[in-house]
């Protein structure tokens, strides 16, 4: 394999906070590789000293010689005077390139060329970086969180456009759909220590369970065996043969491997002492728009229901945040009316409210808001355990609000939000900067929680996980409601027929004179039946689909095996997401001439 990157014993330190010690790893041409690890433990640190924007303790890092690489930063900075196409473009005249400079941004839904940065939102300029970066055509691509400020649409682009590629990639996200369906080697930051996956974020969560495991076993091992050694030691007298000593030696590792401590998984936190009565919130024919082109809701109607967990997506722009504003009183209705039950007691975590005073301990801002949370049965939870359960060390929760990261500060939030004891959890991209260890645990608490929920967010996994219900704002006042999660609906929008193919079959009626027959009474009561050809197509589809999902797991189990080669690895990693591609299509087309036959 041709080898882009090349770490070797590196080490990173910040006083006496160690990020990293002795780490290595390495990227080899075509590999799509995805960064994880828990808000604060470094991995924006190691990006920027990869990228030089950061020095380093110890260790080695090489490039091959000439390699270009392209950093998307988390927070971009630009000349605010200057265009978004210069910005993100600076070859003028190569008519090919500004071409598919301008179709990148439309597909970010950047379409103001001309436009100042100076005028754009941090999000819009975000996504003018990530352009940016695309179309520079690096050798190696680093990405710090792609998918924040993109909507779903983008990011289901985003996802297609670098899985289709072969591109090499190095990526920090916490969307775990686009890790899975993106990314085919995992590196796990965790314990001042680095762990590679050779395999995609499913195979990550599988083989990092059994890691845990066997660790486990090798410390309960070495806790009975420094019991029996320990007593050797203090038998023995302290003038000892070569032997002894080598056993001395010995016992002093089997020690500091007996004192370890795996992070045991936290047990599930469940606000059970909460009460909701019946009567939640209707939106009674609501309207809302913003001059004569943005409608947000027209004649909007909706009861909520008693412990609904409901899900909003759409499109940037669409009125998503607006319509909770207007549902929390922030913002006014044009018309009609939204009434709220008595019980109702909202808990709101906005994308605006991370504000904190900078000299307090992080102790002190859950405090300030109560010092217990009351669980029911006589239990209660410390501000203290609430931050803990969180993955709040005791060391941070007594430092200062300054030095928290920016996924850090994201969880303190949600505490503050949480220790109100709300019964209606009300939560605008919660998702944003969370690491996937604390987005786990926040999806069990809503899963487990009593009261109602509403959730706006582009995390698909994570909608996946705690909501039953969607709306979905497709702009201009349209808005689809949906009983499932987003999964399911991805799947129903799928089987719908377009408004043009539903236009197709009208007219296909139309000339028909006979009424349909009621059912068992002749033809008019059986389906169309699959032609000849389409019978052939269908039965080639099934032998190809066999053969492909045959490939994928041979694929798979290469990867995953530990002996395949470092060029057999580069190949299959390409391999893998086109033949995902074409399974995908060929199963749509025989779903598609199921439906017909059956």
């Amino acid at each position: 394999m041709n080898v882009y990157l090349d770490v070797q014993h590196l080490s990173k330190s910040f006083g006496a906070l160690e990020l990293f010690r002795d780490i290595s790893f390495s990227i080899g041409e075509g590999q799509k590789v995805g960064l994880i690890a828990k808000n604060g433990t470094g991995k924006s640190t190691l990006l920027s000293i990869l990228t030089g924007k950061e020095g380093y303790d110890e260790g080695d890092i090489v490039y091959r010689r000439d390699l270009k690489v392209g950093m998307l930063e988390q927070s971009p900075a630009f000349d605010p005077d200057e265009t978004v196409l210069d910005a993100c473009f600076n070859h003028q005249g190569e008519e090919e390139k500004v071409l598919k400079a301008k179709q990148v941004l439309t597909q970010l839904k950047i379409r103001n060329l001309e436009q100042k940065m100076g005028q754009l939102s941090g999000g819009q300029q975000k996504r003018v970086a990530l352009a940016n970066v695309l179309l520079t055509e690096p050798d190696l691509l680093i990405l710090d969180e792609p998918t924040n400020h993109l909507d779903l649409e983008m990011i289901e682009w985003l996802e297609g456009y670098l899985g289709r590629s072969n591109r090499t990639l190095l990526m920090v996200t916490h969307d775990r759909f686009f890790l899975d369906r993106v990314c085919s080697v995992i590196l796990e930051l965790d314990d001042h220590t680095i762990y590679t996956y050779h395999g995609n974020y499913a195979y990550y969560l599988e083989k990092r369970q059994e890691r845990i495991d066997n660790r486990r076993a090798e410390i309960a091992r070495a806790n009975n065996l420094y019991r029996t050694e320990l007593e050797w030691m203090r038998r023995m007298p302290q003038a000892r043969g070569h032997k002894a000593r080598y056993r001395e030696e010995a016992f002093y590792e089997l020690e500091r491997v007996a004192r370890q401590r795996i992070e045991e998984r936290q047990i599930r936190l469940k606000a059970s002492n909460v009460y909701i009565g019946s009567k939640i919130f209707e939106c009674q024919y609501i309207s809302k728009a913003f001059g004569p082109s943005i409608t947000i809701l027209k004649d909007f109607y909706y009861n909520f229901s008693r412990f609904e967990k409901m899900g909003i997506v759409g499109n940037n722009g669409t009125g998503k945040s607006t319509f909770i504003k207007m549902l929390l009183g922030q913002v006014p209705v044009d018309e009609g009316r939204i009434i709220i039950g008595d019980t109702v007691r909202f808990g709101y975590f906005s994308q605006e409210g991370l504000q904190f005073n900078e000299q307090q301990k992080v102790i002190d801002v859950v405090r300030d808001i109560a010092e217990y949370v009351d669980l029911g049965g006589g239990k209660k939870l410390s501000a203290s355990q609430l931050l803990q359960h969180f993955l709040f060390t005791n060391e941070q929760q007594y430092n200062y609000v300054y030095k928290l990261s920016g996924g850090e500060r994201r969880k303190l939030y949600l505490c503050t939000v949480l220790m109100q004891q709300p019964n209606f959890l009300v939560l605008d991209e919660p998702t944003n900067d969370l690491d996937i260890v604390t987005l786990q645990i926040l999806e069990e608490y809503l899963q487990d929680f009593p009261g109602c929920v509403i959730v706006v967010s582009h995390d698909r996994y994570f909608m996946d996980k705690v909501v039953d219900h969607l709306l979905v704002f497709k702009g201009q006042g349209v808005v689809k409601d949906f009983p499932g999660n987003y999964t399911q609906y991805r799947e129903w929008e799928k089987t719908e027929p377009s408004p043009q193919s539903q236009g197709t079959k009208k007219a296909a009626k139309e000339p028909s004179a006979a009424p349909p027959a009621k059912e068992g009474q002749g033809r008019g009561a059986s389906p169309r039946k699959l032609t000849y050809k389409e019978k052939r197509e269908m039965d080639q589809l099934e032998k190809d689909i066999a053969a492909l999902e045959a490939e994928q797991k041979q694929i798979e189990k290469a990867l995953c095996g530990g002996t395949t080669s470092v060029e057999e690895i580069t190949r299959l990693s390409k391999r893998l997401p086109v033949l995902k591609d074409e399974l995908d299509e060929k199963s749509m087309r025989w779903l598609e001439l199921s439906e017909v036959g059956s």
